[in-house]
């Protein structure tokens, strides 16, 4: 689906944060949701690189694990319709099969090409679909269950939603349209992602919202800025030795391309 064109309407709206998860339901017509988790396997050497000088590989690498299950167990509780790991490599690789997952998740193989093309092949199936997209990482230990309900209500008056992150990226990119302009020649792990992606918005005459931004986890010092509640959530700096979570082992089952709500 491809947003129209907008008049001088197409300014960047801000929106609180909302009280509420049924904002927005009264009064528009309601498109499914699918959220996107994109995700790599957590496996030592392969995965949050960059924290390595910090926590050494092995813990760099449980890290990342804690941070995508946190981030599954938040999109899970949004209510906000089906939740899909799209995943690098594909969910029959043993690094997925050997550990335990929600039944409820859809699972998917990433594409070949760079961030910026894998993420315009997901978005491109799931808008196709007839559903609106909330595309996230796996990063953000601060993102909430009211975050993600708030950006699908905003999608019912708006083309895109943003959450911006501190570093200049951004957090999670709701669409309710497609344009392969957002994802193109893009500067991806910069300072810049989410200033060119304001841009390109405006570029297409499309509406956005914004939330405020949020901490994402890439180098060393982002650890520095975690409140300590969250740290210790998520065992930064020592091996908590806890079993994961129960569910069934590897995951269930691909994108099949049937309802993309639910």
């Amino acid at each position: 689906m491809d947003c129209p064109r907008r008049g001088d309407e197409n300014q960047q709206v801000r929106w609180p944060v909302l009280p509420s998860p049924g904002f927005g339901r009264v009064g528009f017509l309601q498109r499914p949701v699918r959220i996107v988790i994109l995700a790599k396997a957590p496996r030592p050497g392969a995965v949050k690189t960059r924290l390595e000088p910090a926590l050494g590989a092995d813990e760099a690498a449980r890290l990342a694990e804690r941070l995508l299950r946190r981030t599954i167990a938040t999109a899970c509780a949004s209510g906000q319709g089906v939740v899909e790991v799209c995943a690098s490599p594909g969910p029959d690789d043993p690094a997925w099969r050997r550990l335990s997952w929600p039944p409820e998740l859809v699972w998917s193989e990433q594409s070949g090409g760079d961030l910026g093309e894998r993420m315009a092949a997901v978005a491109q199936r799931v808008l196709a679909s007839g559903a609106n997209l909330l595309l996230l990482g796996m990063d953000c230990p601060e993102l909430e269950v009211h975050h993600l309900q708030t950006a699908a209500a905003q999608l019912s008056g708006a083309d895109a939603a943003l959450i911006p992150s501190l570093d200049g990226g951004y957090v999670l990119l709701g669409l309710r349209c497609f344009h392969p302009a957002l994802f193109q020649a893009v500067p991806w792990s910069t300072a810049a992602v989410c200033a060119i992606t304001r841009e390109r918005l405006r570029t297409l005459g499309w509406s956005w919202t914004e939330q405020c931004p949020l901490t994402d986890l890439d180098e060393p010092a982002d650890l520095d800025r975690l409140p300590q509640t969250i740290r210790g959530q998520l065992a930064i700096g020592h091996d908590p030795g806890s079993p994961a979570p129960r569910g069934r082992t590897g995951p269930t089952g691909q994108h099949s391309g049937g309802d993309p709500g639910a």
